[in-house]
This record gives structure tokens, sequence and C-alpha cells, in this order.
């Protein structure tokens, strides 16, 4: 018979699937301390988020400022840990200027503009 060789799957890369897995988490409540899968606080969807790409990561914000490396806002890409007000508050960078955050008790995971925030550091695992 004659078989068609398989297509190639593009692979993801590990900050691609994170930023999807923050996505998918839109609308999941705040929660202080936890760390998915149905609730969050800020660095435990990020934590989350590179879990479900294999990666392990700092469990909280700072700890998250000082791990991975170092990138400027230019070279940001999806998957990309955001800190926030000088290390306590983290997201994940989203794509075309926007990070996906579980901010505050009350206020279910989200989409926001970067610059509508002080942006501390950001770190690529």
């Amino acid at each position: 018979p004659n078989i068609l060789p398989q297509a190639a799957q593009p692979v993801r890369p590990a900050g691609q699937i994170a930023a999807d897995a923050a996505v998918s988490k839109i609308g999941s409540p705040y929660v202080y301390g936890a760390a998915g899968p149905s609730a969050f606080d800020c660095s435990g969807l990020v934590y989350w988020s590179h879990q479900q790409a294999g990666q392990t990561i700092p469990r909280d914000s700072y700890g998250q400022l000082g791990g991975g490396r170092a990138v400027s806002y230019s070279e940001a890409k999806p998957g990309d840990v955001m800190i926030f007000n000088g290390g306590g508050h983290a997201g994940i960078y989203v794509g075309n200027g926007q990070f996906v955050h579980s901010s505050n008790y009350g206020t279910p995971v989200k989409r926001d503009a970067v610059k509508e925030w002080t942006l501390t550091g950001i770190r690529r695992y």
C-alpha cells in the first residue's frame, strides 16, 4: 500500500504551552495560596501553567523573580513570567502586550494590558 509520511506536528515551545494553560484558566477564582487546578493566587497560576509545560519553577512571586533568566520587554515571548509591583505580583505574558493573572480576592483570572501595571522584571524559564 501507498503510505504517506505522517505530517510532522509543529512543536509548541514550553512557553506557549504555559501561556495557553494560563489562558485556559481565565475566569477561575482567586484563592490565596491556591495553585490550581481550579483556583489560583497570582504566583500559583504562573507555577501551575509552567507545570503543564513540564517545567517546575519557584512557587512564589519573589522566587519567580529570582529564577530563570532576565529578558527585556521588547524580547518578551508567550509564557515569560512577568513580575510586577516590586516582586509582589506575577503573571504570564501571552503576547500582544497582554498578560494573564490572578490578581486578588473577588477578581477571577483575567487578561490585562502590561502597560497598565508597574512591571518590575520578566523572567524566562
